[in-house]
Order: structure tokens, then C-alpha cells, then sequence
């Protein structure tokens, strides 16, 4: 059989998955990569996989897995695998999944210990990266608060790595809902702050409670009325030249300080 075209239906409406919009309406999103269809085909719902020849000689494992689960695998062109890519270079394997995202409620149930919030997050690197950081250090779920980047754009999902399919990952478009639901679920909720109130190397005490971390947008931070409502405002000393932390960096640095507390305290139990 003759590989796929850019104007089959299946590859056009496949496409079309690269815009928000028609993503949430079609219930889809795709997912492009060695890494990231590994990872779909291991624990996301998966319709169909598009593979150039070139990638199929590449990823013979992939489509097998594929076709173990009953995963439609369809050839098709170099130029149809450019119009399913938003990448330079693409990889040639793209696979249909299913949306990820939770509703709020269910990210928070059972209770989390550890939570991460981005608020008003714009930046699809940097939501991809906090979510891959959120699984490294084994947070319970990860919270996309108000005008947030859509998880499932592209450049999010491959820059978390896989880690998009790890953990429950919620989106609530109100800043406020989710505040009320986190304290709702009985986690403190601790704010990123320059000029905070807590030095993070002094809050060992602290950090060892259910905790949500609340990261603000990369361009101006937290808004004062979100940051005023967490229970604390935490700052990251910083001992050199430099003038601040990038979001990405400042999260990595409290979501592991949470974590080394409570693992240590989970360790500690006889």
C-alpha cells in the first residue's frame, strides 16, 4: 500500500491536533517522538500511529508495540510526516492519543502530598519541564492554574520527557477554585517569593506537611492577590551575582527541598 499524503483525511485531521482548539475538540492530541510514543503506547489511550519508512527501520520496537495492542499503523510520506511535525527536524513517529488531563478533583483524590502549581504559565518548555521535574522527585500530580499553556502542545509534551503520562495533570482556567480546592484537600500552600518571608534553607519543619508549591508566571511572577492567599511566601537564597531563577530552575529547587523532607520523614518512621 502507497504511504499516507498530507491530504488523506486521516493526516489532515490529524493535523488540525497541533491547534489548541481543535485538540480540545476533538478530544486529542499528538504526541511525536522515540520518547514520548514509547511512553504513549505504554499507558495512554493511543488510536493511531503515523511512521515515515525511513523511522519504521528505525523503530521496529515501537511498531510492534503498536501492533500488539491493536494500534493502527499507517505509512506515510516525508512530506506528510513534516505537516503532523512542529519541530525542525522531524522524527518521522507520531502517534493520536487521547487527552490527559484530569479534572481537579480527581488530582487532588486521595488527598497529595506534593503538588505542583503552575500559575498563569505560558511558556510550553517551561510546563513541560516542571512536569518532568514534578515525576522525578514524585509528586502526586501537577496543576495548571488560570490562563496556562495547553500540557498537550507539543513543544510541553517533549520537553517533559514522558512525564506527561506519568502523572494526573489538571487544568482549572479559575486561580481561585483551585485555591479553595487545595485548601479543601488540607495542603498548605507555599508561594514563590524574591522578597518572601521563609528562607527555603531554614524550612525543613515546614516543607515536611502536605504542601502545593505555587509557581508564578516567567515574565511577572505571581499576582500579589494569588500570592497573598498562600500560607507562606517562600524565598530561594541566592548567594551569588545572579539577579533571579528562571520559573523552571526556582521550581526544581522547592519541589526537591519538599521531597528530600518528606522522603526523609517517610524514612524516618519505624
Amino acid at each position: 500500500m502507497d504511504p499516507l499524503t498530507e491530504r488523506t483525511p486521516r493526516v489532515v485531521s490529524a493535523v488540525k491536533l497541533l491547534r489548541t482548539s481543535d485538540r480540545r475538540k476533538a478530544g486529542r492530541f499528538l504526541a511525536e517522538g522515540e520518547n514520548s510514543v514509547g511512553e504513549a503506547l505504554t499507558t495512554a489511550v493511543v488510536h493511531e500511529v503515523f511512521v515515515t519508512e525511513a523511522a519504521a527501520a528505525r523503530y521496529p520496537d515501537l511498531l510492534g508495540a503498536a501492533r500488539r495492542r491493536h494500534v493502527r499503523v499507517s505509512t506515510v510520506t516525508e512530506r506528510a510526516a513534516a505537516r503532523l511535525s512542529d519541530t525542525v527536524t522531524p522524527p518521522g513517529i507520531v502517534a493520536v492519543c487521547d487527552l490527559l488531563d484530569v479534572p481537579l478533583a480527581r488530582a487532588l483524590t486521595p488527598p497529595p502530598r506534593l503538588l505542583a502549581v503552575p500559575v498563569e504559565i505560558a511558556e510550553p518548555g517551561n510546563a513541560g519541564t516542571v512536569i518532568r521535574v514534578a515525576d522525578a522527585v514524585g509528586a502526586d500530580a501537577v496543576v495548571l492554574a488560570g490562563d496556562s499553556v495547553d500540557p498537550h502542545n507539543g513543544k510541553c509534551v517533549r520537553a517533559s520527557a514522558g512525564s506527561v503520562f506519568h502523572l494526573p495533570l489538571a487544568r482549572e482556567r479559575d486561580t481561585g477554585t483551585v485555591l479553595d480546592a487545595l485548601a479543601a484537600a488540607g495542603l498548605q500552600v507555599l508561594a514563590t517569593a524574591a522578597d518572601g518571608e521563609v528562607d527555603l534553607d531554614e524550612a525543613d519543619e515546614l516543607l515536611a506537611a502536605p504542601t502545593a508549591w505555587l509557581f508564578g508566571n516567567e515574565a511577572h511572577g505571581l499576582d500579589p492577590a494569588v500570592a497573598a492567599r498562600a500560607d507562606h511566601r517562600v524565598r530561594i537564597p541566592i548567594r551569588g551575582r545572579a539577579e533571579s531563577l528562571n520559573l523552571a530552575t526556582a521550581a526544581s529547587i522547592c519541589l526537591y527541598a519538599s521531597a528530600r523532607v518528606q522522603h526523609r520523614a517517610d524514612r524516618a518512621v519505624p
